[in-house]
């Protein structure tokens, strides 16, 4: 089955790989209407994924993830608008040069080909993955969990029905529908057929990619996020970016999971944090010195420190200066986003020069680590490894690029 699939895509690819800006963009706004106008059959399909997914012990931060409304499919479908408006990322002449034989030689950017999505319970990535790869000339295979397949096969119909209609081959987007773990390895290592393999999803998912797949992985999303107050910060700016960073959405990768609390000012700061942080019945795992002013807080293991808790619970550690910090902070980081807060203008420079993540703040929330926020538009996810793409990784980050080189004769 999966080989069949495989087959269409090369087949869709070769159509795609060549298709005008303007047919793409039209079979994004297709996409667009076509969501909107069929939100309640989307919404119908994902209330039966929701109802499975509490019947199974879903979490509730899970369910928030899972769960369509009017409003989010609406979202949905203003991001896709949104792609027709960003430059086409392919096609572009990066650099070009002629050589003393004469031969002009160009970096041209061209499609990766086809693209395999594995995720979880997250129905809006078949849509954003789709449309993303679609705008950079890719087609693509979407493997989506069992806990959204109903939403997952009702977005992947419609927007199939949606490109045709602009003149693209319906199998530039694809879904397997076979949710078992056997195909999620099969597509793993699917050469020949897919080009590269983006995981998005829990540190789970992305570690069993890395390690099983023999197609190419760009490695996103595992976000153990912390935040440093350092001696030096303003206390109300920092309650105020934990807050927001730790519980404005808990279940995604950009969301706080650790607090690092310099030991001068641990005393004044936790008891602030920590009454903060009860409206919204935050559970903290501390170390012996945050446990001392928190009596309630449960003591912190080696786990609960490297732990993407995806959830209301949060570590926290009192450390003695910036430098011990930044040894936990890199010890248990994923290379996410790290952030400090100080008004101490040394410290900050020290913290960014010496914190190693795709994102790194000074007094602002975590939460920021986004395509739309830094001003790229809708992302496939935010890329935490150090070759080809870091950070958010949106139209440019799915194109490569070949040479093209003209002559006249020449021969070596």
């Amino acid at each position: 089955m999966l080989k069949i699939l495989g087959e269409k895509a090369k087949k869709a690819e070769r159509v795609l790989m060549t298709a005008s800006t303007q047919m793409k963009n039209e079979a994004l706004r297709n996409i667009a209407l076509a969501l909107t106008e069929n939100s309640d059959y989307i919404i119908e399909q994902n209330l039966v994924d929701v109802k499975n997914g509490r019947e199974n012990g879903m979490s509730e931060s899970m369910i928030d993830r899972l769960t369509l409304t009017k409003e989010r499919i609406e979202a949905m479908a203003n991001a896709v608008l949104q792609i027709v408006s960003y430059d086409d990322p392919c096609g572009k002449v990066v650099s070009g040069q002629k050589r003393p034989n004469g031969l002009l030689i160009e970096k041209v950017t061209v499609p990766m080909g086809v693209i395999a999505v594995i995720f979880e319970a997250r129905p809006n990535v078949t849509v954003d993955a789709a449309a993303l790869c679609l705008k950079s000339g890719n087609s693509v295979i979407l493997r989506g969990g069992k806990e959204a397949i109903n939403s997952n096969k009702a977005a992947a119909k419609i927007m199939r029905e949606a490109i045709s209609k602009a003149g693209l081959p319906e199998d530039c987007i694809q879904l397997v529908e076979d949710t078992s773990r056997e195909s999620s390895l099969a597509l793993m290592k699917m050469n020949g057929y897919v080009d590269v393999l983006i995981p998005r999803g829990g540190a789970g998912l992305i570690r069993a990619c890395v390690e099983n797949s023999t197609v190419p992985v760009i490695e996103t999303g595992t976000g153990n996020c912390h935040i440093y107050i350092d001696k030096d910060a303003e206390l109300s700016m920092a309650e105020e970016i934990v807050f927001n960073a730790k519980t404005s959405r808990v279940s995604v990768c950009n969301a706080c999971e650790s607090l690092v609390v310099h030991k001068d000012i641990a005393e004044k700061v936790l008891p602030r944090l920590k009454e903060r942080l009860d409206t919204k019945n935050v559970k903290w795992h501390g170390d012996e010195a945050v446990c001392s002013i928190i009596p309630d807080c449960l003591p912190a293991t080696d786990e609960d420190y490297g732990k993407e808790y995806l959830d209301y619970e949060i570590s926290v550690r009192v450390v003695s200066n910036i430098d011990e910090a930044i040894s936990h902070i890199m010890k248990y980081s994923t290379g996410h986003s790290e952030c400090i807060i100080t008004q101490n203008y040394a410290a900050s420079r020290k913290f960014t020069s010496e914190v190693d993540a795709a994102a790194v703040y000074v007094n602002a929330s975590t939460r920021f680590t986004d395509g739309g926020e830094f001003g790229f538009g809708a992302e496939i996810g935010i890329s935490t490894q150090k070759l080809h793409a870091r950070g958010p990784l949106g139209l440019p980050e799915l194109t490569t690029f070949k040479y093209t080189v003209y002559g006249n004769g020449q021969v070596r």
